[in-house]
């Protein structure tokens, strides 16, 4: 009973501290979490502890803490978790800390290089393709009218900046949380993930004043990719908080110019454009340098099973994994399939010994090393409607007989014994297959499992009861030390 005494007590000497004289409404506990996570996550390199510590020292690391955060947005600095600090704590934002000694991250990093090349390896189905490509080289133009930089768009391979759009958990230790909140995060500039930049597809993006502004936020990202940190100065573009401005004729504000320009120089005037997005790699395209299997951010354009062995395709290659384990092989896919230059996604029927690659806007039919006769075919023989001009990935269900195609951010069953569409599809993958996420860039079935990749990591799914079991990196396939 003493025990519970003193700890009641404790608790009405924390309220005080943290409010001063005891106020009409005090923060309920749930405010309280939400501010703790809040500084933990922007405020603190180590975290704050719990407000509703028993111990002191535990209560000053959450005071020193909210004063420092309540400085930094010109709040009145009181160490009081009020009405106005809340608020503020409650904006979208991006997902960068505010800690900070200057106004680029420590150690100054920057790319050595003039000219910057960046992928978009998936998009949001909120906006067109050809919307986010404009707007996206829209924003990196900001900075290459002020710096001597110039972007480049790829579109295979690893880029020095890798573009996503995911949701939650997505492989980087920086799970989203949802609408709102934090809206998107860049990595500086470095090898790996070095520039890297994600946005939250919980968001709703748009290129207006409502929901999340693609233009903006990217802008404000890029500056990060770039070896920008936060700014206190509330008009300019690194300032932590999501703030709509008209986006007609918008320039680089003079903050985030001027920090910018101190890492790259000043750009001389060319009046030559700096975006130099590169066309569609057509079939006849030589395939991309040799890539590396070993790679921490291997990503697969397709994966299947060809009579027990799984074959992973990659830029004109492939790896083949035996299943008698003698060891990985690799050979370009011409050398063994003549006319195919690149898999965008691949299945197995075993039933009937075959297997289907997808190219582009055709299919093939093969079996073995051989392709069939009569190949290849469009896709609206398969079934897809005329507006279908490439498959992401497919996998086939042994159990159902059906093909899971998929699209964009929506798949088609394919039943293999009726040899048409099913009824009913496609279907918003997110929704019907929950725990995949939103898209797929290549699927394949290995010991009664489904595997759906996305990025660099997959996903192993338990197909009959729709439930993810475990995330894995693509590379684990790879007998990588």
């Amino acid at each position: 009973m003493e025990g519970e005494l003193a700890i009641r007590a404790v608790m009405i000497v924390m309220v005080v501290a943290l409010c001063g004289a005891v106020p009409t409404t005090s923060p309920s506990q749930q405010e309280l979490t939400k501010a703790q996570d809040y500084l933990s996550q922007f405020f603190s390199d180590v975290g704050v502890s719990p407000p509703n510590s028993v111990w002191r020292s535990s209560l000053d690391s959450f005071e020193d803490t909210l004063r420092k955060m309540q400085e930094y947005f010109g709040l009145e600095v009181t160490g009081q978790l009020d009405s106005n600090t809340m608020e503020v704590m409650g904006r979208p934002r991006c997902g960068f800390t505010d800690v900070s000694s200057y106004s680029h991250f420590e150690g100054r990093p920057k790319w050595g290089k003039t000219v910057i090349t960046y992928r978009i390896t998936d998009y949001t189905p909120d906006l067109s393709q050809s919307a986010v490509d404009a707007t996206l080289a829209k924003a990196l133009k900001l900075y290459s009218d002020v710096v001597p930089l110039d972007f480049k768009q790829i579109h295979s391979g690893t880029a020095d900046m890798m573009i996503t759009f995911r949701t939650r958990d997505h492989g980087d230790f920086a799970p989203f949380d949802g609408q709102n909140g934090v809206l998107a995060h860049a990595f500086s500039p470095g090898e790996g993930h070095g520039g890297d930049t994600h946005f939250d597809e919980d968001e709703n993006w748009t290129l207006t004043s409502t929901g999340a502004n693609l233009f903006l936020v990217a802008a404000h990202e890029f500056g990060h990719a770039l070896g920008l940190a936060h700014s206190q100065v509330q008009t300019a573009l690194m300032y932590p908080n999501y703030q709509y401005v008209n986006t007609e004729g918008y320039k680089l504000p003079d903050d985030d110019r001027q920090g910018v320009q101190a890492i790259y120089g000043i750009r001389a005037t060319s009046g030559q454009p700096t975006t130099k997005p590169d066309p569609q790699p057509t079939p006849e395209s030589d395939p991309e340098p040799t890539p590396d299997r070993c790679s921490r951010i291997l990503m697969f354009d397709a994966v299947t099973s060809i009579q027990r062995n799984l074959y992973f395709f990659k830029n004109g290659y492939f790896w083949k994994r035996s299943s008698s384990w003698d060891g990985i092989t690799m050979k370009r896919i011409q050398s063994v399939w003549p006319g195919i230059s690149k898999v965008d996604a691949a299945y197995e029927y075993k039933k009937t010994d075959t297997v289907i690659f997808f190219e582009g806007d055709h299919y093939w039919g093969i079996r073995g090393n051989t392709v069939l006769p009569g190949y290849p075919k469009p896709l609206s023989d398969f079934g897809f409607p005329l507006f279908v001009t490439k498959v992401d990935a497919a996998v086939h269900v042994s159990f159902t007989s059906r093909t899971l195609l998929f699209v964009g951010n929506r798949y088609w069953s394919y039943n293999e014994r009726g040899g048409r569409m099913d009824v009913g599809y496609p279907k918003f993958t997110h929704r019907n297959l929950p725990g995949i996420g939103f898209r797929v860039d290549a699927a394949f079935e290995n010991k009664g499992y489904l595997y759906f990749s996305y990025g660099s990591r997959q996903t192993e799914y338990d197909y009959p009861r729709r439930r993810a079991l475990r995330t894995l990196l693509n590379y684990r396939w790879m007998d990588c030390n």
